[in-house]
């Protein structure tokens, strides 16, 4: 098996959302399409790794946030089939909700962070049970089912690798600072811890971060990554506590997470760029409203 990371270059920075060609005995898996905003990029990126677009059949998406499965709708159109959450399925064939839901808030900015979102041919798309399996080659990719980001989140595990889409967060530049993935509206974290127990459990070697890229050092990144779901957790639930506001949140858990930020030696571009994929405001908001649910 060999896996070729794409970087997908969102709003032409390098660096923020990596897809992921895997290779087997003539055989192409694409794991992750990013935003219809970046295919010409992916397409780019799968060309210059040496293949062919026509040559990926198979393609995983961890779950539908539009950073991850924007594009899936033009790779099924073309041909390819599409493995995905059962959850996630009817939203890849009809995805007018998902799109009517992200304009509300990107607005104006909509397009040009995402791009169109094409249906997928329901036929292309065939939903995975945890611990369903699809062979591509000698290669047998597993559905895990890793909620906590969301309730219809795979990971995809391959021999002693899993491809983790959000399930274990954001880390750029392979950086000590692990931002907590924790968009509205179905962050909860005792399942996310659970899913991250899972994730421990099986001692693998390598994961894959959609944000971004491969990491090693394993058990380290989970467990670190553990504590921070928990910290963001019970940070929200006492500013809650206190009687703070919407906009009052926001600023505080910004404030928090750059202080720690800037301790892991993040600069202020790099911060930036953490901002841009996975902003605070939004997280704070997702928190926000795990624990105005769950009081």
């Amino acid at each position: 098996m060999r896996v070729h990371t794409l970087d997908l270059k969102f709003q032409n920075t390098p660096g923020l959302i990596a897809a992921y060609v895997v290779e087997s005995e003539g055989s192409l898996a694409l794991i992750e399409t990013g935003p219809g905003s970046t295919l010409p990029a992916l397409r780019q990126a799968v060309m210059e790794a040496g293949f062919a677009v026509n040559d990926i059949r198979h393609v995983f998406v961890t779950h539908i946030h539009l950073d991850h499965a924007g594009a899936a709708g033009w790779w099924a159109q073309q041909g390819a089939q599409v493995f995905c959450h059962p959850s996630a399925a009817r939203h890849l064939v009809d995805p007018s909700r998902l799109i009517d839901s992200a304009r509300r808030v990107y607005a104006d900015e909509m397009d040009t962070l995402w791009g169109d979102m094409l249906p997928a041919p329901e036929e292309r798309v065939t939903p995975l049970m945890d611990a369903e399996s699809v062979t591509v080659g000698s290669m047998k990719f597993t559905a895990w089912d890793t909620p906590g980001h969301a309730r219809h989140h795979h990971a995809f595990i391959i021999e002693d690798a899993c491809f983790t889409g959000d399930v274990a967060g954001l880390r750029l530049g392979n950086s000590p600072y692990l931002s907590v993935t924790a968009a509205p509206p179905q962050f909860d974290p005792p399942a996310y811890i659970g899913s991250v127990d899972r994730l421990l459990s099986a001692d693998f070697k390598r994961l894959f971060l959609t944000h971004f890229g491969g990491i090693t050092d394993v058990r380290s990144h989970l467990t670190r990554y553990r504590q921070r779901i928990e910290e963001v957790n019970q940070n929200v639930r006492q500013w809650l506590a206190e009687g703070l506001t919407t906009e009052a949140i926001q600023q505080r858990y910004e404030e928090t997470e750059h202080a720690l930020a800037t301790a892991a030696g993040i600069s202020p571009a790099g911060w930036d760029l953490h901002q841009m994929t996975n902003s605070t405001r939004m997280c704070a908001d997702g928190v926000k409203l795990y624990v105005e649910k769950n009081p």
